[in-house]
């Protein structure tokens, strides 16, 4: 029998509000390492663009395939050079592993970024409750608002109304990236 899961750490709410624009993760010619300059002015095209925050680490930002190293690095920069410029952050950090999203999510949450945006497990085609429970434990983990990404055709499961129902019950779950 599953245990009751416990009391959530919820977060002050922040609207999520207005255009986000996912970001792309730039590498040098030789692939080895992250092009933190072009980073840094793919985030000023957005920031003078006038959108309203931006999405690192998204899919877009290839966060399946990156080192925990390039995934901070990535973290880091976006929040260094967006919030100066008053756009909100919302950092990748899902994983077909749940034990691994919430440490992606623990270590997001320290980089200092507005919410994260969690992908559905991929891979794994977990069932509905499988869902749930996966998403549950990961927004009981730290009081940072939670954007779910549904994108079954990745992921290969849509996450369906009545689940994103249920979860959005959780004060931490705040939004739904739908991508169906």
């Amino acid at each position: 029998m599953a245990q009751p899961l416990p009391e959530p750490k919820v977060h002050p709410v922040k609207p999520l509000q207005g255009c986000h624009t996912a970001v792309v993760t730039p590498f040098t010619a030789d692939g080895r390492a992250v092009e933190v300059s072009t980073l840094k002015k793919q985030i000023a095209v957005q920031a003078d663009a006038g959108v309203a925050g931006i999405v690192p680490c998204g899919t877009t930002g290839e966060s399946p395939t990156l080192s925990e190293a390039e995934h901070r690095l990535v973290v880091e920069t976006a929040v260094a050079e967006a919030k100066p410029r008053g756009l909100l952050v919302t950092a990748g950090a899902g994983s077909n592993s749940t034990s691994h999203a919430v440490h992606l999510h623990k270590m997001i949450q320290s980089l200092g970024v507005d919410a994260a945006l969690h992908v559905s497990p991929y891979y794994n085609k977990p069932s509905q409750e499988g869902l749930y429970r996966h998403f549950m434990t990961i927004a009981d983990s730290a009081p940072l608002p939670i954007m779910l990404y549904n994108i079954p055709g990745r992921c290969g499961v849509a996450i369906l109304p009545e689940t994103i129902e249920r979860l959005s019950k959780h004060p931490n779950i705040v939004a739904v990236k739908e991508a169906t």
